[in-house]
Order: structure tokens, then sequence, then C-alpha cells
């Protein structure tokens, strides 16, 4: 049986104070077998490291998760991913091991921060408030860098990764989304800085709403 994994440190709470420039962030996507956030299960994850304002590709991960519930048809027409796909990975009490270490230590970056929480609250059978507490939620930052959500303009992750330049190459593949989720965020924290708003603390709080 394998052993229980404790959930991953928090940063220093000093850091909350500090530029979002110098703290450790961790871009995560999960793709799941479902949006039942009671029910459903994580089949993929991917994380990518940012660190000084720069994305650490190199130290990227993705990985396949055996779920305990099938995928719905749904789910498996936006991540692709099938059940012979999932053949000899590891179940998530395997694989929280190594999540646990990509996020040790970092603040979180989501793009819709509520699904990661939610199934991180269930792996590491913590609170969600643990999570949210130092999570953004990249798609938050958007609706506030742009004032309120405007009749017609569309707000999924590729939608404004294109509104803002940064390139999609494969959507709904884990790594990849975390990717363009911490390039994103580069490009929108930037721009929150420049309106005052440049502190972890400040970014924070868009996610509390």
């Amino acid at each position: 049986m394998p052993t229980a994994v404790s959930a991953p440190a928090a940063p220093p709470p000093e850091l909350r104070r500090a530029s979002w420039r110098r703290a450790p962030f961790a871009a995560l996507d999960f793709e799941t077998t479902g949006l039942d956030r009671g029910r459903d299960a994580v089949v993929a994850f991917g994380v990518v490291p940012v660190d000084g304002a720069r994305v650490r590709y190199g130290e990227a991960l993705e990985r396949y998760v055996a779920a305990p519930v099938p995928s719905s048809s749904r789910a498996i027409g936006v991540h692709h991913i099938l059940p012979r796909d999932l053949l000899g990975a590891p179940t998530m009490e395997e694989a929280r091991t190594t999540l646990a270490a990509l996020l040790h230590g970092r603040f979180l970056i989501t793009w819709f921060a509520d699904v990661e929480v939610a199934f991180l609250a269930r792996i590491f059978d913590t609170s969600e408030r643990r999570w949210r507490r130092r999570t953004v939620d990249v798609r938050q930052m958007a609706l506030a860098l742009e004032g309120e959500r405007r009749p017609g303009v569309r707000y999924s992750l590729s939608a404004v990764a294109e509104r803002y330049g940064v390139p999609v190459a494969r959507p709904h593949e884990a790594l990849e989304d975390a990717l363009v989720t911490a390039q994103l965020f580069l490009v929108l924290a930037a721009r929150l800085e420049a309106g005052g708003r440049g502190s972890v603390r400040a970014l924070l709080r868009l996610t509390r709403g």
C-alpha cells in the first residue's frame, strides 16, 4: 500500500509581501475524468516552474494518472486521453509524491483555480482554503486587467492567450495548458504591476475575489 504523502509546504509568509518577480511559482493544470469535483479524478497533470519571472521549461513535467473512475465521453472529447493511454500509468496515490515535490515551497498558478484547488484538496486530504491561499487565478488576473467581463468576449484559456500574444499549440494537454498559463501569467502580472498590483499578495487577492 502506498505510504501517505503530506501536502507540500507553502512558501514562507514573508514572500507574500514581495514582488511577484522574486517569488517561486508553479503553473499547474489538471486534466480530469469530468467536472464533478466530488466524483471525478485526475488523469493527467502538468507542472511548469516559474522563478525570477522566467519559465523554467527544462524542469517542467507531465504525467498521466490511472483514475479510479472512467472519463466521460465529453471529457475524452476535450483532452483526448483514452483508456489505453493510461495503461501502466501510476495511480494518484503513487504519483502524488512527484506532484508534492513539484509544488513544494511554491505559489501556484492556475487558469481556473476552483478546479485545481478542489482536486488538490482531495489528493492531499486537506482543506480547499489551504490551497486557495497560495494560488493565483490567471483568469481573474485577465478580468481584473480588463475591468469586467465584456459581452461577446471569450474567456477561455486559448482565447485570452491569443488576445495577449501567447501562442497555443495543443490546447487541453496538461503540460501545454500549464505552459500557456505560466506564460500568460508573466504577461498579465507585468501589466498589473504597472497599475500598482505587483506584489504576490495583490495577485493572490484576485483569486479570492
